[in-house]
């Protein structure tokens, strides 16, 4: 029971780190997308090969809906539209 709760603990501090880092590189991947691209690599998958099909799916996501649609005005302003949809919740940007 001890290995087991041990091994869980370093799991989560490795995808913390991996977190921090993938902030300090302005990769856009949220801890749960992030945790999956982990989790298909523990299991054999090409992390170049995922690296690649993550950066295809983010440039061609459809548009949001947020993002097809104007934002209300109440300045007078337009407000800037965002630079590109994503199919990843915190918006992946490439590279």
């Amino acid at each position: 029971m001890e290995t087991e709760a041990a091994a869980a603990r370093q799991a989560k501090e490795s995808l913390e780190l991996a977190f921090q880092m993938s902030q300090i590189l302005d990769t856009g991947l949220d801890r749960h997308t992030l945790s999956l691209l982990m989790a298909l690599c523990d299991r054999g998958a090409n992390p170049e090969a995922l690296a690649a099909l993550v950066r295809e799916l983010s440039s061609a996501a459809p548009p949001t809906a947020a993002a097809a649609s104007p934002a209300p005005v109440s300045n007078g302003a337009a407000a800037p539209a965002p630079a590109s949809a994503s199919l990843f919740p915190s918006g992946l940007r490439r590279p």
